[in-house]
């Protein structure tokens, strides 16, 4: 186990390194996310009304097609330099490299949504400290991440891998997609834990599935 624990932390920290020297990934989606934020946050103000009906969807909206974007280059990465054939040649199980792989997409994903989160909750002026969005955030990122590396892994190979990650992805996170919202919902408008309890368990339900099912197929999506 220990041993399975090493491999996957060098696929995690591989990336790492490899972002934090080019840092294509969080700079785009940073970028994207923000421009996001303030063009719906100038369009639609910081009216209490405003935050209790649109709010919540603009930060998903934010997140999701930001994370779309960040998606897109986990795996492309690889294919762009030759380095997903030595990759696949490494005496691991295919599972290892799918939650190495998961690992450094969620991590990515996580810190761009925690760096826009506040400047979201400025823009509509909102407490900043909010323990449970920060909660639906990693939940709902999880999921995000689940599906979107095995996709990712799936796309890379098309010649319009740009536009299929989206088109296979999105439809197959849309569970993920509403509970988040519907969760942040109560949370941006004060209600107590019990208004988004039962989508926060909707939440861990879709994710529990998403990392069982993608871990077991992730094999026969990459020999393809």
């Amino acid at each position: 186990m220990n041993k399975t624990f090493t491999k996957i932390f060098a696929i995690f920290w591989k990336d790492m390194l490899t972002e934090l020297r080019t840092k294509e990934i969080i700079v785009s989606v940073l970028v994207f996310a923000l421009l996001v934020l303030v063009i719906f946050g100038f369009t639609f103000g910081a009216g209490l009304e405003v935050t209790e009906m649109v709010a919540p969807g603009i930060l998903w909206v934010a997140l999701t097609f930001g994370g779309v974007i960040g998606l897109n280059r986990i795996f492309a990465v690889e294919k762009e330099n030759s380095r997903l054939e030595g990759l696949m040649l490494c005496p691991v199980d295919r599972a290892v490299i799918y939650w190495g792989k998961l690992a450094g997409s969620f991590t990515f994903m996580l810190a761009v949504a925690f760096v826009i989160t506040p400047i979201f909750l400025a823009l509509f002026n909102l407490p900043i400290f909010l323990p449970r969005l920060a909660l639906i955030i990693i939940l709902a990122t999880l999921g995000f991440a689940a599906v979107g590396t095995l996709f990712s892994a799936l796309a890379v190979n098309t010649r319009a891998r740009d536009i299929m990650l989206p088109v296979l992805f999105l439809p197959v996170v849309v569970p993920v997609i509403v509970s988040a919202v519907k969760a942040t919902g109560p949370v941006l408008a004060g209600g107590p834990w019990g208004d988004m309890l039962t989508w926060l368990q909707i939440l861990i339900a879709f994710d529990i599935i998403y990392l069982v099912v993608a871990t077991l197929v992730f094999e026969f999506v990459v020999e393809e």
